[in-house]
């Protein structure tokens, strides 16, 4: 951003602001997601160096970001799923009118060790693997190890997408899963173990892990916005009621150009 267009933004900013919103003291608290945590702090960093308003990003997970959004120690909960009714009911019994904002798209990759030969995966497999079905990549036409199956935590939004987009209603993970608590610990967990398998927002994959294709087709930005990645989901943020001042400014910030590159610099896809 130049000089004049940071001082004109950064004009608008202090101008609502005046206007008087939960981030008129100059400090605009964020918690919620791991996945969304990335997108979050790089327009946090933008938006604080832009305007001088702090922002502080927490990252303790969907479920945790909407019980902060709930209980009012948060002014934007970031979710990687949607706010599921009994948060909508809990919220509206303690006067907090939960407002969706999308932010942008992501793919939930599907990701082994780089050794690992496998390269492509159907949902029925990978809910076979993590239902216990399959217990040896060579029943997959891998190598003769043990899958090692890797979750998040029960609070996790990206838990809950993949439930809903791979397992279904009716088909329990196994028991023999371990849980990690955030996309950066299923990732190094699965970069340092050859017969791991996990999920993980495509932001977050890099070399040390390897995407698999699902269902025959790549997680990149063509497949996830136009749907054809059949893993494709949308994240959000949430607000107490409709936004103003500068977290209406903020909130709008995926909108604009800075919002749009700065989403893309971090692996998601914008939507708008």
């Amino acid at each position: 951003m130049n000089l004049f267009r940071k001082i004109l933004f950064s004009a608008a900013i202090f101008s609502s602001i005046a206007s008087g919103t939960a981030g008129a003291a100059g400090k605009i608290v964020i918690d919620g997601s791991t996945t969304v945590g990335p997108v979050a702090k790089a327009l946090a960093n933008f938006y604080t160096k832009a305007t001088g308003v702090q922002v502080t990003v927490s990252e303790s997970g969907s479920g945790n970001g909407a019980k902060s959004l709930i209980n009012k120690t948060c002014d934007i909960a970031t979710m990687s799923r949607s706010m599921k009714d009994k948060e909508e009911a809990a919220a509206n019994s303690k006067g907090v009118k939960p407002v969706e904002h999308l932010v942008c798209l992501d793919g939930l990759s599907i990701v082994v060790h780089p050794s690992n030969r496998i390269n492509a995966l159907t949902r029925t497999q990978i809910r076979g693997i993590y239902m216990g079905k399959y217990t040896n990549w060579n029943q997959l036409g891998g190598s003769n190890s043990p899958i090692v199956i890797i979750q998040r935590e029960s609070n996790s939004g990206t838990a809950d997408s993949f439930k809903e987009l791979v397992m279904g209603k009716d088909n329990p993970i196994s028991k023999r899963a371990e849980t990690q608590a955030s996309n950066g610990s299923i990732k190094s967990r699965v970069a340092t173990t050859p017969s791991a398998i996990s999920y993980i927002g495509m932001g977050f994959v890099d070399d040390s892990v390897k995407s698999v294709l699902v269902d025959g087709v790549e997680a990149d930005v063509k497949t996830v916005k136009n749907g054809t990645y059949p893993l494709h989901r949308p994240l959000f943020m949430y607000t107490n009621g409709n936004p103003t001042g500068a977290i209406k400014q903020f909130i709008d910030l995926p909108k604009t150009a800075e919002g749009k590159r700065i989403i893309s610099e971090t692996g998601f896809v914008n939507n708008y």
